[in-house]
């Protein structure tokens, strides 16, 4: 099991690799970098930038055990036809108008270079901050038997906290990790953790990255 509260992870106290998957929201350059998105609307995605390392020796862990990666990316259409008119008014709102940010055709669509993205990977494209929404996410994970999910990525208390509560609410069993996850708001990002761990459970259970790597160093090497 991996020590978490309010409750060690899983609550049954069965950690199986092959049913369960890390999921890596949003690491995008539109994200991350000094010009994207994020950076556009006045955050610093310096804290953002933080967790990569983290993220990293996460994918590594997993992949040795046998745990899927899921990584998702948030943008739109090039031609915007799945933009609805009150995300074009916050689009031109923000200044974005005329400008290819969060398009799927732009560079900052793509994950950054940090991460190591590989074919047997699994990514899913989304316009909506949850990933479950208007997307093929549950059916994939569904079929690929996965019943536990990890949570990292940014930003906490948007996209991961859509995606986790979603998760929550369609019966996945969750585990939020503190230090790989970021946002470019602390409070936000403090608050957000805090609500992972009130009426027990709720939203699943919140623990840190050396919690979670000491739990899969004592699981069977997968990797060949």
């Amino acid at each position: 099991m991996i020590s978490a509260t309010p409750f060690d992870y899983p609550y049954d106290g069965n950690l199986n690799a092959s049913s369960t998957a890390l999921v890596v929201i949003d690491l995008q350059e539109d994200f991350l970098s000094t010009t994207g998105y994020f950076a556009r609307q006045g955050y610093d995605p310096a804290p953002l930038r933080q967790i990569l390392p983290v993220v990293g020796n996460l994918i590594e862990a997993c992949r040795r055990v046998g745990i899927r990666i899921v990584h998702t990316r948030q943008g739109y259409r090039a031609d915007m036809a799945d933009m609805t008119p009150y995300e074009k008014w916050r689009r031109k709102q923000s200044g974005l108008e005329g400008t290819n940010v969060l398009l799927r055709d732009s560079p900052g669509f793509e994950i950054v270079p940090d991460i190591d993205v590989r074919s047997e990977d699994i990514v899913v494209d989304k316009t909506c901050n949850g990933a479950f929404t208007y997307t093929d996410f549950e059916h994939v994970l569904r079929a690929q038997g996965i019943t536990h999910l990890m949570f990292s990525g940014c930003t906490t208390d948007v996209c991961v906290h859509a995606t986790l509560r979603e998760a929550c609410d369609r019966n996945f069993q969750c585990l939020t990790i503190s230090d790989a996850c970021a946002s470019g708001d602390q409070y936000a990002h403090e608050a957000a953790l805090h609500m992972v761990t009130i009426e027990y459970g709720v939203w699943g259970a919140l623990t840190d990255s050396a919690a979670v790597l000491r739990a899969l160093a004592k699981l069977p090497n997968k990797a060949g």
